[in-house]
């Protein structure tokens, strides 16, 4: 039995909690139509002279919580890459 797989959104949100939390609150519903993926991303020292990044991801009921440190172009790009995301907001 085939089943169909939900298309992807990505949402980065800087410091706006506030926007997080609305998103959560409409977008990660039992009946949503999107996978949501949240992206965090947060400069570090590292990131802008090319020495690497860290990264932290979880997953919570029907979304996946990323946060990274780099720049906040490059990581949302490297997320709708990786998640082969169909929908970017950011927030």
């Amino acid at each position: 039995m085939e089943t169909e797989q939900k298309p992807v959104m990505i949402v980065g949100f800087d410091h706006s909690y506030y926007a997080l939390q609305w998103t959560l609150d409409h977008l990660l519903a039992p009946k949503s139509p999107f996978k949501l993926v949240v992206v965090h991303s947060k400069p570090s020292p590292t990131s802008a002279i090319g020495l690497g990044s860290r990264s932290f991801s979880m997953q919570v009921d029907d979304a996946i919580v990323e946060v990274v440190e780099g720049d906040p172009r490059n990581v949302l790009c490297e997320a709708v890459e990786r998640h082969h995301a169909g929908t970017v907001e950011p927030l």
